[in-house]
């Protein structure tokens, strides 16, 4: 099968087409022939090799982290899917490989693709719309009338957690460039704070909860907006201890891990509110609740642009300048 791949980790190490073998099916997998899947910042920091102390990889390594497709082949304990059906799925973090013709994944980590998308559409989601059901549901908590800062909420990842957060009854704020107010806007946000313009922890103040996209200056600054007990999630952030422990990461990865959050931990500490840096489980029982709330209206997906497989590179270089707004996509089998 064809695929792309990098031979070792680097920022300027572009993909390479090549021929993989296909994978090969557990008793618990499907083989899926993949149609569409979406570019993700975790993408970019495996390729340059900036989780190589949580993840480790044989090389040549296939890319790629979400994708929808139709099953061409069963495990002999599948029980749930059958070949021909219609899915969409976030493979576990030791079996990625989205960027190619096929892909083996376990039964549990996919879910039949909501029936009103095509599968450009569906290959938006799994990625996007895990990391913010748990972070806003099982990190953060949110509740009905609750106050939250949502960063880049143009971005990927934005752009569905407005939608969540807005489903789930919360006031959002969010922060855009002027680019991006009328989508923002058009997606439920309460409150929008252009950024190149004004400084939202000048203006936000006794927010309950705050999803992070970007780290940094931004992460850091956020700290200042929150209630006591408030409650900060990151998905671009500094893993801390704590996310050392609670992944059994080893003695040595905590220690190193505390001494690098050692700022964060002390900004919780200052403002007395909790920090958590998410790295997402795929789920396929909550990508059926995802599902449902596609179908039924409350979600939809934002796609900026869609790259022919043989422009996988140039969808990464797109992604990385930071302007689409919504999802990017690459479209694998033509249908």
């Amino acid at each position: 099968m064809r695929a792309m791949v990098i031979d070792k980790y680097g920022k300027n190490k572009p993909l390479r087409l090549a021929e993989m073998p296909i994978p090969e099916v557990g008793e618990r997998d499907v083989l899926a022939e993949i149609h569409a899947a979406s570019i993700n910042p975790i993408d970019f920091k495996i390729k340059e090799g900036k989780v190589k102390l949580l993840l480790k990889f044989a090389m040549p390594l296939i890319l790629g982290n979400d994708f929808s497709g139709t099953i061409v082949k069963v495990g002999s304990q599948v029980t749930k899917f059958k070949i021909g059906d219609e899915i969409y799925g976030r493979p576990r973090k030791n079996r990625i490989g989205t960027f190619a013709e096929y892909i083996a994944i376990h039964e549990e980590d996919i879910s039949l693709k909501p029936s009103n998308l095509d599968f450009v559409e569906a290959a938006s989601i799994p990625l996007v719309g895990l990391t913010t059901y748990q972070a806003l549901t099982e990190v953060l908590e949110l509740k009905k009338g609750q106050k939250i800062l949502i960063h880049a909420g143009s971005g990927g990842v934005g752009t569905f957690a407005i939608q969540l957060a807005k489903e789930m009854g919360a006031f959002v704020a969010t922060t855009v460039s002027e680019q991006g107010y009328d989508l923002v806007k058009s997606l439920g946000a309460d409150l929008i704070i252009n950024y190149k313009e004004d400084k939202f922890e000048e203006i936000l103040a006794d927010y309950d909860a705050v999803y992070d996209t970007l780290g940094g200056d931004a992460l850091e600054k956020s700290f200042s907006i929150l209630k006591p007990y408030g409650k900060i999630v990151s998905v671009s952030g500094m893993p801390n201890a704590e996310f050392a422990r609670s992944t059994q990461a080893g003695f040595v990865k905590t220690i190193l891990l505390s001494i690098v959050s050692r700022k964060l931990t002390a900004l919780e500490k200052q403002y007395n509110v909790k920090y958590t840096y998410l790295f997402m489980k795929p789920s396929g029982l909550q990508l059926e609740y995802i599902k449902e709330l596609i179908e039924h209206g409350k979600i939809k997906p934002v796609i900026d642009r869609v790259f022919s497989f043989e422009e996988t590179q140039q969808a990464m270089e797109y992604v990385e300048t930071g302007r689409a707004k919504g999802k990017v996509i690459v479209k694998i089998i033509l249908q």
